[in-house]
């Protein structure tokens, strides 16, 4: 079987380009068949046989075997993200039904990084105090992860506002 790595970096608030960019490669018939870090390999297959998804959230063994139940086959996962395929004849492939659970998926995107770019802004702040560690790096860190916290609060916003006119 044909395969190809390709490495190529998403920013955390461009998880649906990523899922874009994998769909696309998917209809030129290029199919995800594992993750890592920033590298992705793909298996030839018929343009379009897939369709690929991804979601944030703990490893669940339980959810896995539920997703495998209905047809859907886990790729594998970085961290916290899932990423999925189903073939896509077998008719549409959403991991959220409705706007709810796309906030809720939002929110745990925001909670992650909320966290980690806490701890960034206190490392970053304990490590300045010291001029031979380098904390401006976290404090690097801390500033695109806030970055990052806005764009996904932006969009959970956005969500909820779609929400309430939709009531």
């Amino acid at each position: 079987m044909e395969r190809k790595k390709v490495w190529k970096l998403f920013f955390v608030w461009d998880f649906e380009k990523e899922e874009a960019w994998l769909n696309e490669m998917a209809a030129e018939g290029w199919t995800l068949c594992s993750v890592g870090f920033c590298n992705y390999t793909f298996e030839r297959s018929l343009p379009e046989e897939y369709t690929i998804r991804m979601e944030m959230r703990p490893y669940d063994p339980e959810y896995i075997r539920f997703m495998e139940e209905t047809g859907v086959e886990y790729i594998g996962r970085i961290i916290q993200w899932l990423y999925f395929r189903k073939r896509t004849e077998e008719g549409p492939f959403d991991l959220f039904s409705d706007i709810d659970s796309k906030i809720e998926h939002l929110g745990r995107i925001g909670k992650m990084i909320a966290s980690i770019g806490i701890l960034n802004l206190g490392i970053g702040i304990l490590n300045s105090v010291n001029p031979t560690h380098m904390g401006w790096i976290n404090l690097l860190c801390a500033t695109l992860l806030m970055y990052a916290l806005g764009r996904i609060h932006g969009e959970k916003k956005y969500l909820e506002k779609e929400r309430s006119l939709r009531e």
